[in-house]
């Protein structure tokens, strides 16, 4: 796994997971702003077939709200992105950024304890799938 992203793999289909990361976030106060469905855009923008890719925009209103306030320029690295998708070899995988590694672009003492805050809460989300 990478340094700017956590997750684990899921013994569930592709929409069973994107359904479940959705309700498993709401219970840690995020909704789902936006959700991009990459294998759809690919195949109408370029024709191009892949494995099933969801983008979850992922936003908890208070926590967001305390980062804009502490940081107005923030909101260029919200939502929290959660990805849904499927290997090539039928593998579903639920990651999520780490805020964390995200939040040490910005140089502001209020934003550490607050990244590891929303890091604690996608954490807990991804632990109930």
């Amino acid at each position: 796994m990478s340094q700017y992203v956590f997750g684990k793999t899921v013994a569930m289909s592709f929409d069973d997971a994107v359904q479940r990361v959705t309700e498993e976030l709401g219970k840690q106060g995020f909704g789902v702003l936006t959700d991009i469905d990459v294998q759809a855009t690919m195949r109408k923008k370029i024709g191009q077939e892949m494995a099933p890719y969801r983008i979850l925009g992922a936003c908890n209103p208070h926590l967001a709200s305390r980062a804009i306030g502490a940081e107005p320029q923030i909101g260029a690295l919200l939502p929290c992105n959660v990805v849904v998708r499927q290997d090539a070899g039928g593998t579903v995988h639920v990651e999520a950024m780490d805020p964390q590694a995200v939040l040490q672009l910005v140089d502001n003492p209020a934003v550490p304890a607050l990244a590891a805050e929303v890091r604690q809460k996608l954490e807990q989300a991804l632990a109930g799938l």
